[in-house]
């Protein structure tokens, strides 16, 4: 595996860049929008009741230690900037984020997650932000796998997942580690190991 970091990389529609703090109060917008945390925040749930906690005047100094680390080798975070030819301000548009972190002791196997201002959601975004995530972790940082999910609920994902040649393993319910959502939710599991993933681009799925 080859610790390179979040290099900048260029779809058809979309920029993706390591974290800077010029967007950062805006990506805090976009999460604190309750259709897009209540399946992606994970914090401590004793501030779920906490409006004061959650001002952007609390969380910049969170936002500011995020940007510190973001040229680390061994943080895989991109900030998703759609193209100026695809805005209606005729101007780049930070419209969400996608992560590969660890996922336990084998740092091979990644977890990846996204996140998409409802505004632009709907549109491919996301599958093409995560698409150009999978392909440089496998074929730049080298990987061995993916092991991750999404609430079965939250249909966008896991059709993500399904569009990108993952494999669902099954489904667990579990107790919600969404700060806004308390209670128990049912989670699908998906793999993509390196094999698979040569073959779905092999076979240019």
């Amino acid at each position: 595996m080859n610790i390179i970091g979040s290099k900048t990389m260029e779809t058809k529609r979309l920029i993706l860049r390591s974290s800077k703090m010029e967007e950062q109060k805006r990506l805090w917008e976009i999460l604190m929008l309750p259709e897009v945390n209540k399946w992606y925040l994970t914090s401590s749930k004793k501030h779920a009741n906490d409006p004061s906690h959650w001002t952007w005047e609390n969380q910049e100094k969170f936002y500011q230690s995020k940007v510190l680390k973001a040229n680390y080798n061994d943080v895989f975070v991109w900030s998703i900037f759609l193209k100026h030819e695809y805005t209606d301000s005729g101007s780049e548009e930070v419209v969400g984020q996608v992560s590969a972190q660890e996922n336990g002791e084998d740092i091979t196997i990644r977890d990846v997650g996204w996140y998409i201002d409802p505004n632009y959601q709907g549109k491919g975004y996301a599958t093409e932000a995560a698409k150009a995530m999978i392909d440089y972790m496998f074929k730049e940082v080298e990987i061995n796998g993916i092991s991750s999910g999404a609430v079965k609920d939250n249909v966008a994902s896991c059709r993500i997942f399904e569009k990108l040649g993952f494999h669902k393993i099954g489904e667990v319910e579990e107790e919600s580690p969404y700060t806004f959502y308390d209670g128990l939710l049912t989670f699908s599991k998906y793999e993509l190991t390196r094999e698979e993933y040569a073959y779905n681009e092999n076979n240019r799925i």
